[in-house]
């Protein structure tokens, strides 16, 4: 596969000499968890199986980061050796100490289910008037479940969608935009690698993770509010299209999985 490089909701980047990458938060709000990042992926790295950036601030107006390039495409999570390699990495992660996590400078467990309460209040103020009245039973059933915090909270990625899994041929090659690490639910990581990936990469990442029917419930949860994010960010940046797209998404994940 191609490298190729894009930038991110959050952050806008740009690749510098074809070896590095730089990256600024487009909002102040997105400042601290980028700060959060530079401190405590130093500490991170070198106890994961897989290479991830290490970024350090470069300029402070506008806030800069630099951390090498991880080469490498998207993951099209359908190779059951990319899904082993994933797997075998969220173990690692996982099995990280979160109270040192946290003496490094990630958010603790408090802290982050509170973020994600605060996240999903706002989700539901503009997802759930979207909605057609078929699905709307198994969307408050949705959220009325992810108000139960992890009953083992975790050092998590938080954010571990395709573009954030770098692969080249059957390799990966890393995993990218650490901006959501914290100490939180485990779950969140299997939501995209597990339900949202083919059959053969999220059987692969089952096995070589260990994970159990609860916590793949769990994650499933969590794949059917992704697209929920896509209408929010569609309505805060004006682009009527990821409102839409979103909410198609929405539907029909809720249609899927709403009743499992």
């Amino acid at each position: 596969m191609d490298d190729d490089f894009d930038d991110g909701w959050d952050m806008s980047a740009r690749l510098v000499d074809g070896r590095w990458v730089d990256r600024s938060p487009r909002r102040p709000d997105v400042e601290p968890q980028v700060r959060r990042e530079v401190a405590v992926m130093p500490w991170l790295a070198p106890q994961l199986p897989l290479p991830v950036p290490v970024p350090q601030i470069v300029c402070e107006q506008p806030l800069t980061v630099r951390h090498a390039y991880v080469p490498g495409g998207p993951c099209p999570g359908r190779s059951a050796g990319q899904g082993r390699a994933v797997g075998a990495f969220l173990r690692a992660l996982h099995r990280v100490d979160p109270r040192a996590a946290v003496a490094h400078g990630a958010r603790d467990a408090e802290a982050s289910f509170v973020a994600a309460e605060e996240i999903r209040h706002g989700l539901a103020r503009v997802v759930l008037p979207r909605l057609p009245r078929h699905v709307l039973p198994a969307a408050e059933a949705l959220l009325a479940r992810l108000t139960t915090p992890p009953h083992v909270p975790r050092v998590t990625h938080g954010d571990l969608g395709p573009s954030h899994i770098r692969v080249t041929a059957d390799r990966v090659t890393g995993v990218i935009d650490w901006g959501d690490c914290c100490v939180g639910d485990p779950a969140l990581d299997l939501a995209w690698t597990v339900v949202g990936s083919a059959p053969a990469f999220g059987d692969a990442v089952v096995a070589a993770y260990g994970a159990d029917d609860s916590l793949i419930a769990r994650a499933r949860d969590f794949h059917q509010l992704g697209p929920w994010h896509e209408v929010s960010h569609g309505l805060v940046t004006g682009r009527p299209a990821y409102v839409d797209s979103g909410v198609a998404g929405v539907v029909d994940r809720l249609e899927r999985f709403g009743s499992s």
